[in-house]
């Protein structure tokens, strides 16, 4: 499974609650160039490199997708712990922004891709403005990408709306056990969240 979505939508605390409540499924952990912020451990939320080391993994290969997010960081999954994770039969999900997704889906068109949208544009704007990580001029970029993003909702397999971690984790997971046909089109609901969320 591919989760992606806008930023500020939560899909760190949606997968840090899969992580902690279903031990089973495997996350896919990046690597990235930006610094860690508060709280954020190695190896755990990400591995922390630097742009030699990822021009390393990226010249040889060992990189499934990688990605520069919001014109600054690098992000990228590593190929080899994917690869042993679904050989082995695991639950897997990785957790990734939508250009990203977009790689990923090149690579293994199997996958099931998930968008986690938020409640609402405002509630996006509210959820960025209050963690209190970002500059202004980054608050400003992060959601331009975000308008971007949002409007990609329809690449999508599946929509969430994260109106509550809980319950869009535990609708993740049962995904996973029993995932729908990937061919179907939207339904009449994920129609109606995709054009409520179409931001200003």
């Amino acid at each position: 499974m591919v989760l992606a979505g806008p930023t500020a939508v939560g899909k760190g605390t949606v997968a840090a609650y899969v992580r902690e409540h279903h031990p089973d499924v495997w996350l896919s952990v990046s690597a990235t160039t930006r610094p860690p912020r508060p709280a954020e451990r190695e190896g755990e939320h990400y591995f922390f490199v630097d742009d030699e080391e990822f021009d390393r993994l990226d010249r040889e290969g060992q990189l499934l997708e990688w990605a520069t997010v919001h014109g600054r960081a690098r992000y990228g999954t590593p190929r080899g712990p994917v690869e042993r994770s679904l050989a082995e039969g695991r639950p897997t999900m990785l957790e990734i922004d939508l250009q990203g997704a977009r790689q990923v889906r090149e690579a293994m068109p199997e996958a099931l891709f998930v968008f986690l949208a938020p409640p609402s544009w405002e509630e996006l704007v509210q959820r960025l403005v209050g963690r209190g990580t970002e500059t202004e001029a980054e608050r400003t970029r992060r959601l331009q990408t975000a308008r971007t993003e949002l409007a990609a909702a329809q690449e999508f397999d599946v929509t969430i709306v994260n109106d509550d971690v809980a319950r869009a984790a535990e609708e993740l997971v049962s995904l996973m056990a029993d995932p729908p046909a990937q061919t179907a089109a939207p339904t009449p609901e994920q129609t109606r969240t995709n054009e409520g969320l179409r931001a200003p």
